[in-house]
Protein backbone atom coordinates (compact mmCIF):
# COMPACT_ATOMS: atom_id res chain seq x y z
CA UNK A 1 0.00 0.00 0.00
CA UNK A 2 1.49 3.32 0.53
CA UNK A 3 1.29 3.91 -3.20
CA UNK A 4 2.25 0.48 -3.91
CA UNK A 5 0.11 -0.59 -7.41
CA UNK A 6 -0.58 -4.59 -6.47
CA UNK A 7 -1.45 -7.01 -9.22
CA UNK A 8 -3.48 -9.94 -7.77
CA UNK A 9 -3.45 -13.61 -8.81
CA UNK A 10 -6.24 -14.52 -10.18
CA UNK A 11 -5.15 -17.88 -9.51
CA UNK A 12 -5.14 -17.44 -5.83
CA UNK A 13 -7.07 -16.60 -3.50
CA UNK A 14 -7.59 -13.27 -2.66
CA UNK A 15 -7.64 -13.19 0.98
CA UNK A 16 -4.30 -14.13 1.34
CA UNK A 17 -3.16 -12.13 -1.11
CA UNK A 18 -4.64 -8.81 0.32
CA UNK A 19 -3.52 -10.05 4.14
CA UNK A 20 0.39 -10.18 2.78
CA UNK A 21 -0.53 -6.92 0.91
CA UNK A 22 -1.54 -5.58 5.19
CA UNK A 23 1.61 -7.14 6.29
CA UNK A 24 3.68 -5.07 4.01
CA UNK A 25 2.23 -2.26 5.33
CA UNK A 26 4.72 -3.00 8.74
CA UNK A 27 1.67 -0.86 11.37
CA UNK A 28 2.03 -2.60 14.72
CA UNK A 29 -1.08 -4.11 16.04
CA UNK A 30 -1.27 -1.12 18.03
CA UNK A 31 -0.89 1.29 15.06
CA UNK A 32 -3.74 -0.33 13.48
CA UNK A 33 -6.46 0.85 16.07
CA UNK A 34 -4.79 4.33 16.69
CA UNK A 35 -3.33 5.30 12.91
CA UNK A 36 -5.65 7.23 10.77
CA UNK A 37 -6.05 5.60 7.55
CA UNK A 38 -7.18 6.86 4.19
CA UNK A 39 -7.51 3.91 1.47
CA UNK A 40 -7.90 4.65 -2.29
CA UNK A 41 -8.98 0.89 -3.13
CA UNK A 42 -8.03 -0.95 -5.98
CA UNK A 43 -10.43 -0.52 -9.36
CA UNK A 44 -10.95 -4.22 -8.90
CA UNK A 45 -14.43 -4.74 -7.01
CA UNK A 46 -13.76 -8.11 -5.41
CA UNK A 47 -9.92 -6.91 -4.14
CA UNK A 48 -11.67 -4.37 -3.18
CA UNK A 49 -14.14 -5.57 -0.82
CA UNK A 50 -11.64 -7.90 0.63
CA UNK A 51 -9.05 -5.32 1.47
CA UNK A 52 -12.10 -3.60 2.97
CA UNK A 53 -12.80 -6.72 5.10
CA UNK A 54 -9.33 -7.14 6.46
CA UNK A 55 -8.88 -3.52 7.38
CA UNK A 56 -11.81 -3.36 9.28
CA UNK A 57 -10.79 -6.61 11.08
CA UNK A 58 -7.38 -4.81 11.97
CA UNK A 59 -8.61 -1.75 12.98
CA UNK A 60 -12.20 -2.45 14.16
CA UNK A 61 -13.92 -0.24 11.61
CA UNK A 62 -14.36 1.05 8.36
CA UNK A 63 -11.68 3.65 7.39
CA UNK A 64 -12.43 6.23 4.82
CA UNK A 65 -11.69 6.28 0.87
CA UNK A 66 -11.11 8.36 -1.57
CA UNK A 67 -13.36 8.65 -5.06
CA UNK A 68 -11.44 9.70 -7.96
CA UNK A 69 -12.27 11.89 -10.95
CA UNK A 70 -10.69 12.50 -14.46
CA UNK A 71 -9.56 16.33 -14.70
CA UNK A 72 -11.63 17.75 -17.05
CA UNK A 73 -9.25 18.42 -20.68
CA UNK A 74 -6.20 17.07 -19.19
CA UNK A 75 -3.71 15.37 -21.78
CA UNK A 76 -2.92 12.46 -20.95
CA UNK A 77 -5.97 12.16 -18.06
CA UNK A 78 -5.00 13.07 -14.89
CA UNK A 79 -7.04 11.93 -11.64
CA UNK A 80 -8.20 14.43 -9.05
CA UNK A 81 -9.94 13.83 -5.34
CA UNK A 82 -13.87 14.44 -5.68
CA UNK A 83 -14.28 13.20 -2.02
CA UNK A 84 -13.65 11.32 0.84
CA UNK A 85 -16.00 9.01 1.65
CA UNK A 86 -15.94 8.02 5.44
CA UNK A 87 -17.23 4.43 4.99
CA UNK A 88 -17.81 4.07 9.31
CA UNK A 89 -20.12 6.82 9.26
CA UNK A 90 -22.39 5.25 6.36
CA UNK A 91 -22.30 2.12 8.27
CA UNK A 92 -23.49 3.51 11.26
CA UNK A 93 -26.15 5.60 9.66
CA UNK A 94 -27.13 2.62 7.64
CA UNK A 95 -27.73 0.71 11.12
CA UNK A 96 -30.40 3.10 12.19
CA UNK A 97 -32.44 2.37 9.53
CA UNK A 98 -32.02 -1.12 10.64
CA UNK A 99 -34.93 -0.97 12.97
CA UNK A 100 -37.25 0.85 10.63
Amino acid sequence: MRGEMPQFDHEQPFTGQVRALADRVGLSPEEWQTTLLLVNPPGYAPAAATLLAELHGRIGHFPAVLRLRPVEGSVPTRYEVAEVINLQQVRDKARTRRQK
